[in-house]
C-alpha cells in the first residue's frame, strides 16, 4: 500500500500541537491523575531546538492521523538507555493503514541520523508480538510497576 499521508516534525506543523497533547494525555496520563497542563509543558520542549525531544505527526493534509515521539528517556527504571520511541498513537479510524509503523520507523531514522546506534521502546506485554513483527527485539520483561517489555532496535550497518 502506498502511503497517502505525510509525517512531519511538530515544530513544522504547530497546528497539531493541541491535538497531540490531548491524545498523549488521554492515552497515558489522565488515568493516573496527571494534569493535562503537565503534558502541554512537556510537549512544548519538543518545539524548541533541533535535537531531542522530537514529536512527529502523521497527517493527511489538515487531518491528524497519529503521533510518535523520540525522547531522551521514557522509563525511569532504565536511565542508561537512550533514546526512546514513545507516545505512539494512531487515531482509531486511521488504524491498520501503516501509520504507526511509519511513525516508529521515522522516529528510529531520526535517532540514527543523530548518531545513536540503538533506539529503545517499552510496551505492555500484549503489544509484544506486534513490536516484534515490525523488527523490535525484546531485551527485558516485567520492568517497573506496569511490568513493561523493553525493546531495542539496532541501527542498520548501512546507515
Amino acid at each position: 500500500m502506498t502511503a497517502d499521508f505525510t509525517i512531519s516534525d511538530l515544530r513544522n506543523t504547530p497546528q497539531f500541537f493541541d491535538t497531540v497533547a490531548d491524545r498523549i494525555w488521554q492515552a497515558w496520563w489522565k488515568r493516573h491523575g496527571v494534569p493535562d497542563a503537565y503534558i502541554v509543558e512537556r510537549l512544548r520542549e519538543n518545539m524548541q531546538g533541533t535535537d531531542l525531544p522530537i514529536a512527529l505527526v502523521a497527517h493527511r493534509g489538515p487531518d491528524f492521523l497519529g503521533t510518535a515521539s523520540l525522547l531522551v528517556s521514557d522509563l525511569d527504571e532504565r536511565p542508561q538507555y537512550t533514546p526512546w520511541v514513545a507516545a505512539v498513537w494512531t487515531e482509531p479510524d486511521a488504524r491498520k493503514q501503516g501509520i504507526a509503523p511509519a511513525l516508529i520507523e521515522r522516529a528510529c531514522l531520526e535517532a540514527f541520523s543523530r548518531g545513536h546506534a540503538r533506539v529503545y521502546l517499552c510496551a505492555a506485554p500484549p503489544r509484544r508480538a506486534w513490536y516484534e513483527s515490525i523488527g523490535w527485539t525484546p531485551i527485558e520483561d516485567g520492568v517497573g510497576a506496569l511490568k513493561l517489555t523493553v525493546f531495542v532496535r539496532e541501527r542498520p550497518e548501512a546507515v
